[in-house]
């Protein structure tokens, strides 16, 4: 049988390793989903678990380097050239417990912080479309029931159970679907999605300039207002003001989709001159955005942040993986 841990975040971890309160994407209403104690949700899978006859542990990570010691479970033995590498026979298996979609980011970053080999130590067994090895399977725990009208999380995305029995189903059942994985040039990863740009305090886009280059496709030279970029695994930034803008994402495709939303106006000799919102995508391996006047606010997987240089995203074919779905 297998040893399973089941994983909180606490309030002192964070996706970029700040170590400020919670995982940096909580509100006010989800700071519990950050505690110290677990969760009932947590409790409910551990006793599903168990009596399934897995043995269970519990942890609440207070830092990185908590969650670094559970991850460290998941390591094969050792290699030859030494690098940290997952055991694909592993008997224990993983589940985080996420009240958001960062948290469950911080831990993917974990894992690819420890398991990304550096570029001069690349060995001969790493695919050639990828800097990761194939990333250990995780389980996924809502911490929130789905509630209707409200965006979908990246578990319902994906059709994930969110109920705690059928998460500890799924994972002793043990069959896994492989997804991509947006790895960035400043060290981060995305599961679902990022979108940029800012609104005013009526919630309306705030127009903003940047080259948005996807592989050799130019969606903007910088010379057009955007009021919004869409870089999409998933489909939690599909629209925008109910405008669609990622119209194909499919997370396990190897392919981004990327999408600008600008403001054009549609003169005419007999109207009045209207406004409209043009929609230029395309799809691709990487894509690279640089803003040309100042700093860009955005949200990555939920959590935000603001992009005052050139920040590139590529995609990992088949990188992580879920239970179930």
């Amino acid at each position: 049988m297998y040893d399973v841990v089941l994983l909180t975040l606490g309030t002192g971890t964070t996706p970029d390793g700040s170590g400020d309160a919670c995982c940096g994407s909580c509100t006010e209403s989800q700071r519990d989903g950050c505690a110290e104690t677990p969760r009932v949700p947590v409790l409910a899978c551990a006793d599903a678990l168990t009596a399934a006859g897995a043995r269970v542990e519990t942890i609440t990570a207070q830092s990185n380097a908590e969650i670094d010691a559970v991850l460290a479970r998941l390591d094969g033995p050792p290699r030859p050239d030494g690098l940290s590498w997952p055991d694909e026979d592993s008997k224990t298996r993983l589940v985080v417990a996420t009240a958001t979609d960062g948290q469950l980011r911080a831990v993917l970053r974990r894992l690819v912080r420890r398991y990304a080999p550096p570029p001069s130590r690349r060995p001969a067994d790493l695919a050639g479309n990828r800097t990761v090895p194939d990333l250990p399977a995780v389980g996924v725990l809502p911490l929130d029931p789905a509630r209707s009208g409200t965006p979908r999380d990246l578990a319902a995305q994906l059709g994930l159970p969110r109920e705690p029995a059928a998460v500890a189903a799924a994972v002793l059942d043990g069959r896994v679907r492989r997804l991509d994985l947006l790895r960035t040039d400043g060290g981060s990863v995305t599961l679902d999605g990022a979108l940029l740009g800012g609104a005013d305090d009526a919630g309306r886009p705030l127009p903003w300039r940047g080259r948005v280059e996807v592989d050799d496709a130019v969606l903007s030279t910088g010379e057009d207002p955007l009021l919004a970029c869409a870089i999409g695994n998933g489909d939690g930034y599909a629209t925008i003001e109910g405008l669609p803008l990622l119209s194909t994402v499919d997370p396990a495709d190897g392919v981004i989709e990327v999408a600008v939303a600008v403001p054009v106006v549609v003169k005419s000799a007999f109207r009045k001159p209207r406004s409209r919102i043009e929609v230029r995508r395309a799809r691709g391996r990487a894509v690279a955005v640089t803003p040309r006047d100042g700093e860009v606010p955005f949200l990555d997987d939920g959590v935000a942040g603001t992009l005052g240089r050139k920040r590139s995203w590529w995609i990992e074919p088949g990188a992580w993986a879920v239970y179930g779905g």
